[in-house]
């Protein structure tokens, strides 16, 4: 797989309640991807990043909200979310330990 592709593919940590209680409890990071990402991809982009050992990936296409803008009905965009599951012991640091 190519370096390059491998570190545009994922976008941002999902930050929320739900993406929070998953990591404290089941050790799964969830990540804001490319829409034409593989898992495999996600998997080995994960491992690259963030120097850890991947045990599964689960991939969601969020659909975008209806939503007004002003008078007018629009749409936000559609989404990929990936669920990122680590091998026991290990966890990602978004913090930047200070």
């Amino acid at each position: 797989m190519n370096q390059e592709r491998l570190l545009k593919v994922l976008i941002s940590p999902v930050v929320s309640e739900k993406a929070t209680l998953a990591a404290e409890l089941r050790g799964q990071y969830a990540f804001r991807v490319v829409p034409d990402a593989t898992k495999r991809e996600i998997g080995r982009a994960v491992e690259t990043l963030f120097q850890v050992q991947v045990e599964g990936v689960q991939v969601v296409n969020v659909k975008g909200k209806q939503k007004r803008f002003g008078q007018r009905l629009g749409k936000r965009k559609d989404w990929r979310k990936a669920y990122v599951r680590l091998k026991a012991g290990q966890s990602i640091d978004f913090g930047g330990g200070a």
